[in-house]
């Protein structure tokens, strides 16, 4: 665990000490589970290491665990709906072991209705919190286990960074850091800028000092993290925009890959694509979303660019970075969108040549615009749409996979895959690549040769 400058955290001694009494002195146990994006990942991470501060160890047993914690995701249905799942199982667990505390934090949290519904429906729940109320953890569990009272705290304004919170990192040499949080772009089919609030900037001295303590603790990969990067600089007393940031981190002398995402089309510029070329530590790798190829359809997500002004992007960054590639997402089955609409996304599938896409077909969203919007396409005929994509972006794969055989590449060695047993690493360009190794390498960069191609995983040797 990470203590960088930790500030004092109301409450902390406090709630650790009534919890010591609660287990009978043993070292109380969590269980702290995370939905969802990268940026939830990280959030986790950060409650980890307010919890490893008051003492707790940690389990991924519901059984064993004193306190239990999820952190949830609210982008789409199927991602609260196994919340709600996996929350009614826990009321046998509490029923077995009533000292159990519960609680359930993140963006499903700050939807109003969300909150209420776990109050009503799930009345084991102890605590409920927003997004922006992390900090405020050890104050909420000094509440409860001194009052004998439920605590729900949500929807904490655009409160400024709290820096230095302590962070249990769940690698040894990966790790997420946010330099932004909040979304002003409001696309008409998301909840994020309802749930995270408005965009607002870390300091670039804080994000370069974090960045540096990585470096000089033998972290390989830093992955920059904000719901958009690219108009990262909002707020700041002086003004720093995201490529100069990018380039002050890219400057740390050290082996490792600084990554980013997610990118907006709208803000990315010549000059991000640039930096990237000139780098010493970017792939040459970007996560840009298109969500769909029509241009009526991008006009009723808002998302503020055209099918056009999307390929010009693509066109300047290959002829800055030639071995450049790119993964997207893509929602399939807007409301109103045509199934001649659709087909203009997979010509620019075609027209990209994705390494890969996350696909998702639409989930409305109560709040959101889109949720308001007429649907007339089934989702039985969505789901052939999205089979479809699928098909299409398969065909992608198999064939930049196979003209991958014989080249080289430098992985990034993250374990062992369960299935073969072989050593498990990424690309620059974030391909999975199998191949025999020892423990020792787990962690570290490794020169392969590409041997076999299927899919999007591919056998090599190391060399």
């Amino acid at each position: 665990m990470e203590k960088i400058a930790t500030p004092a955290l109301p409450f902390l001694q406090e709630a650790a000490g009534l919890m010591a009494e609660r287990t009978g002195g043993k070292p109380p146990v969590a269980l702290v589970r995370t939905y969802g994006c990268q940026q939830n990942v990280a959030d986790g991470e950060t409650v980890k290491g307010i919890l490893a501060q008051m003492g707790f160890a940690f389990t991924d047993d519901p059984e064993q665990a004193d306190f239990i914690l999820f952190n949830t995701c609210a982008v789409r249905e199927h991602a609260e709906d196994r919340v709600y799942g996996n929350l009614g199982a826990l009321k046998n667990v509490k029923r077995r072991k009533p000292s159990l505390l519960i609680a359930v934090c993140g963006c499903m949290t700050e939807q109003q209705q969300v909150a209420e519904k776990i109050k009503k429906s799930f009345p084991f729940v102890d605590i409920v919190f927003g997004t922006r109320a992390i900090h405020r953890l050890p104050e909420m569990l000094f509440s409860v286990l001194s009052e004998s009272r439920r605590v729900f705290l949500s929807g904490q304004g655009d409160r400024p960074f709290s820096e230095g919170l302590p962070i249990r990192r769940d690698s040894a040499f990966r790790a997420w850091v946010p330099v932004m949080a909040g979304c002003d772009n409001f696309c008409s089919y998301c909840i994020v800028p309802y749930v995270r609030g408005r965009e607002k900037s870390r300091r670039p001295e804080d994000i370069l000092r974090e960045c540096r303590e990585l470096v000089n603790a033998g972290y390989r990969e830093i992955t920059l993290l904000g719901q958009n990067v690219n108009s990262y600089g909002k707020g700041l007393a002086e003004p720093v925009n995201f490529s100069q940031l990018l380039r002050s981190i890219d400057a740390l002398e050290g082996d490792f890959r600084l990554r980013f995402m997610t990118s907006h089309p709208k803000d990315a510029t010549p000059e991000l694509f640039d930096t990237m070329a000139a780098s010493r530590h970017i792939p040459h790798n970007i996560h840009l979303p298109f969500q769909s190829g029509n241009d009526r359809v991008l006009r009723a997500m808002n998302r503020k660019y055209d099918r056009a002004q999307y390929l010009e992007l693509i066109c300047y960054a290959r002829s800055v970075m030639p071995d450049v590639s790119f993964t997207s997402d893509v929602i399939v089955g807007f409301p109103g969108e045509t199934y001649e609409e659709f087909q203009d996304t997979l010509t620019l599938i075609q027209a990209v040549d994705f390494t890969n896409l996350f696909t998702f077909i639409y989930s409305p969203r109560e709040g959101t615009v889109a949720a308001g919007m007429e649907d007339p396409v089934t989702h039985e005929e969505k789901t052939r749409w999205f089979a479809e994509l699928l098909r299409v972006q398969e065909e992608i794969a198999a064939r930049r996979g196979q003209g991958m055989v014989g080249a080289q590449e430098r992985v990034l060695v993250e374990g062992r895959d369960p299935k073969t047993g072989l050593l498990s690493g990424r690309t620059g360009g974030g391909l999975v690549v199998l191949f025999a190794g020892g423990d020792e390498w787990i962690g570290q960069f490794a020169q392969t040769e590409i041997l076999e191609a299927r899919g999007l995983q591919l056998w090599g040797r190391q060399i």
